[in-house]
């Protein structure tokens, strides 16, 4: 197994739970607890697949992402209850998700061979896109779009961190570690410290 589909697969199993959650705390059924851990899973990776236009997008080449997503989905089902808070569950298993997407991305674009900003910007979509669906369609407003949060600039200077360190070191295990690490430390950083980006604050009419 290549290092990118294990970081996919990994980010499913996450991204997938918080889909579930996000389905519970919507009271579903368990079908609509499938949909929900469906869509976020694999919603980053496709949008990654179609714009590199890569065949066959991922999860259509081997079903274990779908597989993957639906056990995490019944295992939420029949569990969900037994959690105290499941919105914090959902927002650090993001965090946790975020981080591995992005790295998911970055090392699936690099094997591609193409330029620098694309892989950042693939790194970036692979990270968010599964998460906005979920919020979007939960008619929550999004994790990617709460006001002032490290969100989309964790990713990029996750997926930033990853080709410097490919520049300083040899071996993709640096280059997935440095994107974890700064992706879900800026995150984490901003869910327990309060890292914020400066907000656009209109300034008053004058009289």
């Amino acid at each position: 197994m290549t290092l990118a589909l294990t970081l996919d697969n990994a980010s499913v199993l996450i991204f997938a739970l918080t889909g579930a959650l996000a389905a519970s705390r919507a009271q579903l059924d368990v079908v609509g607890f499938i949909f929900f851990a469906a869509l976020t899973a694999v919603g980053g990776g496709t949008l990654r697949d179609l714009l590199l236009d890569r065949d066959p997008v991922f999860w259509i080449a081997d079903a274990t992402p779908l597989a993957i997503a639906t056990g995490a989905a019944v295992l939420v089902f029949f569990t969900a209850h037994l959690v105290e808070s499941r919105l914090k569950w959902l927002i650090w298993l993001d965090a946790a998700a975020l981080a591995i997407a992005v790295a998911a991305g970055v090392s699936v674009a690099r094997s591609m061979e193409v330029g620098t900003g694309v892989v950042l910007v693939m790194g970036v979509a692979t990270g968010t896109f599964g998460g906005l669906m979920r919020d979007v369609v939960a008619n929550e407003v999004p994790l990617v779009l709460k006001q002032g949060e490290l969100y989309v600039t964790a990713a990029v200077a996750g997926a930033g961190a990853a080709l410097i360190a490919s520049l300083l070191a040899d071996g993709t295990i640096w280059t997935t570690v440095a994107c974890i690490a700064t992706t879900f430390g800026l995150r984490a950083g901003s869910l327990l410290f309060g890292w914020r980006l400066p907000v656009y604050k209109p300034r008053p009419p004058r009289a």
